[in-house]
């Protein structure tokens, strides 16, 4: 199949290059039949409710067929917007060995790198120094390097932290470039070397720098275990002063803004090369005043770094999110020095690759249909949508179109000043207290968080901030090289797994039913394609609603006796089910072995996706409407424990769901799920068919249903009957079976009448 070159002239090395996935034109063909199919269910849906209604409507003939289009119009749709992804996605590949040709070191645009924490007892302080020293010790000029570490916990232990990471990085960094480590993850690496490898006893001084590193990280530790910073820790003049910015009154929601400058350009490692800048800083925050989670935090970072090194590449990353390759922003270069796509880069994004899933993705953290499926085919399009780490900003792109920027009321902001010198002193702290201030942003004409910066209005900032930039004229880049370039931590715990969906999912929906829809400003602006693609994003959660109507439908209507679909072999309208179902699920499953997975793997990550339709998006909607009718809402920003407990971790290598939580009430609609399947299941087979002499055909769809959704809940039945503390909470069960009862019972009417 043809390359296509995109490098900008010929006397220029090629910098990438990409091409088309050969599935992209089997879908094509594909989906014109598929789209066929449903439209003949729509006739045949449509067809059925005009006979009931004509020949006297009943409720047990039109409620479910009523429920039927809705559940199908809801997967019509999502399927449509899904072939935006799948229309023409790219493979790329980058000339590493070619920037240096186009662009000599010394000329490197400097970068900033933004790294986000917000509660040192879930989000590690430890691992988030660590994940700032896997940026740290990358392969690019130190001197136009500057991590910036933005505690929204204003945590005295983080910047303890962060101080016993600055001491190990003058270590640390030329170790890694003496004996060329790839994995500059301190914790990663020394976690990967063995006595017997002979890759490791050619690293001599490995024993010394280990015992280094495990000193800062028992110190680091205790600090939080204990929950403050010994005296006997602090030992030099700048900790004093830096801890001093601390008064007695202040707290996590109430304190000035805190900027500490821990290591600098001027600064020289080990051996004497100059080490990065690494700042931390905490925005100010006040009682009273309200202020966005995740995207403020960000904003006030993007407004201080430009006060301080305004550097034109941003390199977002999660607390818990680690740099493995030290070329990577070598890679990005080839992108942002090609001046065939410079102009109009908003950002190029990695994928999000996790670290410790166990050999069969037990809960479908792989994400490879939206976290690997979906980029790729947005690349074909204006590019991927971000999601929020492992990503490269221009600076630019934060200040409006590619074409003119947004007015600016602090000069210094200005995206394209070019800051000269090196940070060699304190930072100007008039301005970094005045546009890190928590009302700077009320105070200011520029609409941050509206129309520059990252936007406000969604839990999930990072999509939304996409889906504008898109909108302004900007394009972006997926890059996902053979080794990863970033690895994350993932909950292997299934509530904490839940809730983070739940999460996701509120914020989609915040987005969906917003003036920023996709369904209609996207579309109409972006075009069908790049439109649909961020609806299909925006409609995730909306899924709920046809996999709860089939999980519980089908069942409680072959409870009462009562034939929904049509008879298995008298009627020829049955055919479109069988097809519909297994097209579907045989091309995401053909999708997944493309990706590098397998069915093991996909079935898991199916299942999952059920489980997260009936719980998490239905909670997701129930505090979206709480929100919005009522003004009530009960969840902030929802951070994800980093800390996984021994016992869960031992649960999930073995590959067993654990349902050990302390509030297991997201887990009740799954579980009622998996108990009407069951009796449903046996009632029809036992008594329908057994007992009543009934036809099998008439009722077949159901059972099938039924037995897929059993199959699918193999996990909660055992959960219910396991010994251990892990097991499916009693109460969790109880619940369900009474709810299942009350649900039987307010549907008799319906189906008898």
């Amino acid at each position: 199949m043809a390359i296509n070159n995109v490098a900008s002239a010929a006397a220029v090395p090629p910098l990438n290059t990409y091409r088309v996935v050969r599935r992209a034109y089997f879908n094509r063909l594909f989906a014109p039949i598929y789209f066929s199919a449903v439209a003949a269910l729509f006739y045949h849906h449509i067809h059925t409710l005009l006979r009931h209604l004509s020949s006297g409507p009943s409720a047990a003939a039109v409620v479910p067929t009523l429920l039927l289009i809705l559940a199908d119009f809801i997967f019509a749709l999502i399927w449509l917007t899904n072939q935006s992804f799948r229309y023409r996605p790219l493979i790329r590949r980058e000339f590493v060995e070619n920037v240096e040709k186009v662009s000599p070191p010394a000329d490197f645009p400097a970068m900033d790198v933004f790294i986000c924490t917000a509660d040192p007892f879930k989000e590690p302080p430890i691992a988030t120094a660590n994940a700032a020293l896997s940026v740290l010790a990358y392969d690019y000029p130190p001197e136009k390097l500057s991590v910036y570490v933005s505690d929204d916990g204003g945590s005295q232990l983080t910047i303890f932290a962060f101080m016993e990471a600055a001491k190990f990085a003058a270590h640390w960094l030329p170790f890694c470039r003496r004996n060329g480590v790839l994995d500059r993850h301190p914790e990663m690496f020394f976690g990967s070397c063995r006595a017997d490898d002979p890759e490791t006893q050619k690293i001599k001084p490995v024993g010394g720098i280990k015992a280094m590193y495990e000193s800062m990280k028992t110190r680091a530790e205790r600090v939080v275990e204990i929950g403050k910073v010994p005296q006997e820790y602090i030992t030099e003049e700048f900790q004093r002063e830096a801890f001093s910015k601390w008064t007695p009154d202040s707290t996590k929601h109430d304190h000035p803004t805190i900027l500490q400058v821990l290591m600098q350009n001027n600064d020289k490692d080990t051996s004497g090369a100059p080490l990065p800048n690494l700042i931390y800083l905490a925005r100010e925050k006040k009682k009273g005043v309200p202020h966005q989670f995740k995207a403020g935090a960000q904003n006030a970072l993007l407004r201080v770094s430009a006060m301080i090194t305004n550097s034109p590449l941003i390199l977002m990353m999660d607390s818990d999110y680690i740099s493995t390759d030290p070329i990577t922003v070598r890679r990005i270069l080839c992108y942002f020095l090609d001046p065939a796509i410079r102009p109009t880069l908003a950002y190029v994004q990695f994928p999000q690759i996790y670290m410790g899933l166990n050999k069969q993705d037990l809960y479908g953290n792989e994400c490879k249909k939206w976290m690997h499926a979906g980029p790729h085919g947005g690349d074909g399009l204006d590019g991927p949508s971000c999601v929020g780490t492992g990503v490269f900003f221009a600076r630019r792109c934060f200040y409006g179109s590619p074409r003119e920027l947004s007015p600016i009321d602090v000069p210094e902001m200005n995206p394209d000043r070019v800051i000269e010198k090196p940070l060699t002193s304190q930072p100007p702290m008039d301005l970094i207290n005045k546009v890190g201030g928590c009302h700077f942003e009320a105070q200011s004409k520029c609409q941050w968080g509206q129309k520059i910066g990252f936007r406000y209005g969604s839990l999930i900032e990072d999509y939304l901030t996409s889906f504008q930039m898109h909108m302004d004229g900007w394009k972006t880049v997926w890059c996902n090289p053979e080794r990863p370039a970033f690895k994350g931590e993932t909950p292997c715990t299934l509530v904490s797994l839940l809730v983070q969906i739940k999460r996701w999912g509120l914020g989609f929906l915040e987005v969906l039913y917003s003036k920023y829809c996709p369904l209609f400003v996207g579309i109409k602006n972006l075009g069908f394609l790049m439109g649909g693609a961020y609806s299909n994003w925006a409609l995730w959660p909306l899924s709920s609603v046809p996999f709860t109507i089939y999980a519980f439908l089908p069942a409680l209507a072959l409870l009462h006796g009562v034939s929904i679909f049509p008879k298995v072999s008298a009627d020829p309208w049955f055919l479109l089910y069988p097809f519909l179902f297994l097209a579907a699920y045989g091309y995401e499953m053909f999708e997944f072995c493309c990706l590098g997975s397998n069915p093991i793997k996909w079935w898991n990550a199916q299942r999952m996706f059920m489980i997260w339709c009936t719980s998490s998006f239905n909670f997701a909607h129930f505090e979206f409407w709480l929100k919005t009718i009522l003004g009530r809402t009960t969840t902030s920003f929802g951070l994800t424990s980093k800390v996984n407990d021994a016992e869960h971790v031992r649960c999930y290598e073995r590959g067993e769901f654990e349902f050990g939580a302390a509030n297991p009430t997201i887990l009740v609609p799954p579980t009622m799920a998996a108990v009407v399947s069951l009796v449903a299941l046996v009632q029809g087979a036992a008594v329908e068919v057994g007992v009543k002499g009934r036809a099998w055909e008439e009722i077949g769809v159901q059972l099938f249903l039924c037995a897929f959704g059993v199959v699918n809940s193999f996990p909660f039945y055992k959960g219910m009957v396991r010994g251990d503390s892990l097991r499916l909470p009693t109460s969790t069960t109880v619940m369900a079976s009474l709810f299942v009862v009350v649900l039987y019972a307010a549907t008799y009417f319906v189906f008898k009448s």
